[in-house]
């Protein structure tokens, strides 16, 4: 199937900052395509690249076929963006709105008014379209954003952070409409959320970025499956790299790492840690396991057998929400 979208080696630079560092990815024709990343990542600063917002500092992407940097104009004639921010008239209704942004892209007359219908029907705000937007809650408001964005057809459609704020109605209306519009009209989506749910539901691929790179892309099946059996976290009063390695070589575990604290020193050494954490809060050490309940047997087992203090235990099964904690660290909604 051809690619709707390619990119590749995007970067964007803001004086020294560098948010975007050389991401490439492509997205096929009617898929619909998560991306996903912690805030400041930088999923806003690529999506606002591949519409025309903000010009790349270097790299280069097609839109269904045409450069974003020497075809712009006929790129946006086929792409439609949904911000996280409101781009709508309070005072005016939602009819007019979807006019003023109809009229944008040239459309008038017969075709404009039937364009407008169909965007409000798609949305499920036909019976309120003649009201002001201010008389909106904010899930409605949500969904009149996203009908501005469909007002033209485009092929392709970026929808960043649609459903923050939402109310759990308007966020089943969110899902619907983008399901019905992939599914029944073929349409290419590319979806940002900090809500895996919603990821994991709509999307057949994700990419995972982070600090201005993508650090995975694949089915969720796949990135699932990276994990095995899943992750336990596993709080002590101290560790060490021996420990480490004596518990990374336990069957069922495939690797044991520490989370964020200091390492101590190994026995003998003598020498203390720059930072030594405290005893009442320890350390958390990350074991990725091939098989959950067994590595959890194998661990408290080798703990207890040691005389090592367990302070805490918490299983992650595989899910796309224990992935992304995974590679980057954090949770999505930090």
């Amino acid at each position: 199937m051809a690619a709707i979208l390619e990119v590749e080696n995007l970067s964007k630079k803001f004086g020294e900052f560098e948010a975007v560092k050389g991401v490439s990815f492509a997205v096929e024709e009617g898929e619909v395509f998560g991306l996903l990343g912690p805030n400041g990542a930088g999923k806003t600063t690529t999506i606002s690249m591949l519409t025309g917002v903000l010009p790349p500092s270097a790299g280069a992407a097609r839109v269904g076929g045409y450069d974003i940097r020497a075809e712009m104009h006929e790129a946006k004639k086929i792409n439609g963006l949904v911000p996280q921010d409101l781009a709508l008239y309070p005072t005016l209704s939602a009819r007019a709105n979807l006019n003023f942004f109809g009229r944008i892209y040239g459309l008038q007359g017969k075709d404009l008014k039937e364009r407008v219908s169909d965007v409000l029907r798609i949305v499920s705000l036909t019976e309120r379209a003649d009201q002001r937007i201010e008389t909106f809650s904010g899930g409605m408001k949500r969904r009149v954003n996203i009908a501005a964005g469909l007002v033209h057809q485009p092929r392709l459609l970026f929808l960043d952070e649609p459903t923050v704020g939402v109310d759990p109605q308007s966020r089943n209306h969110i899902f619907e409409s983008v399901q019905r519009l992939n599914r029944e009209r073929g349409m290419s989506i590319i979806y940002t959320s900090h809500y895996m749910e919603e990821v994991e539901l709509l999307c057949s691929r994700v990419a995972i970025i982070d600090e201005g790179r993508i650090i995975a892309l694949d089915t969720i099946k796949n990135l699932i499956a990276l994990l095995g059996g899943g992750v336990i976290n596993v709080g002590l009063t101290r560790a060490n790299e021996a420990l480490l390695a004596q518990l990374a070589a336990l069957p069922a575990v495939k690797e044991a790492a520490l989370i964020s604290q200091p390492l101590a020193p190994p026995p003998g050494e003598g020498a203390e840690p720059k930072e030594r954490p405290a005893s009442a809060s320890g350390v958390t050490v990350k074991i990725v396991a091939e098989h959950s309940q067994q590595a959890v047997v194998n661990v408290i087992g080798f703990l207890n057998g040691r005389d090592i203090t367990l302070t805490s235990l918490e299983i992650l099964e595989p899910n796309l929400e224990s992935v992304f904690l995974h590679l980057t660290g954090k949770k999505l909604r930090e």
